[in-house]
């Protein structure tokens, strides 16, 4: 499995699969409400609304995004990240390194 740089050895044999699979219909569930939520203030917009009313629709995009965020950060520590560790040393370091920087871009730090 190759991600963000990082060449790992193909998961074992049992492994959990790579990416989001277990999750993944609640993910699109929650981007497809979130798709239909920025159309609704996009439409609010071309409306003239007042501008503060635009501020809760935007406020529950936002907290929408973040827990499919970490809903997905959830996923990968849980089968990428649990998998490289268990199973070698030197790929689970370099999946960790890059959990640790892929939580720095999400949290902006």
């Amino acid at each position: 499995m190759t991600t963000a740089g990082t060449h790992l050895p193909p998961s074992p044999p049992g492994a959990a699969p790579p990416g989001c699979t277990d999750h993944k219909n609640d993910h699109l569930t929650r981007l497809n409400k979130v798709e239909g939520q920025v159309r609704g203030i996009t439409r609010m917009v071309g409306e003239d609304r007042y501008c503060l009313d635009l501020l809760t629709p935007i406020s529950a995009v936002t907290r929408a995004l973040q827990e499919v965020a970490v809903g997905l950060l959830d996923d990968h520590i849980r089968h990428c990240a649990h998998d490289a560790v268990r199973t070698d040393d030197a790929a689970g370091e370099a999946e960790l390194d890059e959990l640790v920087l892929s939580l720095r871009r999400t949290l902006r730090l």
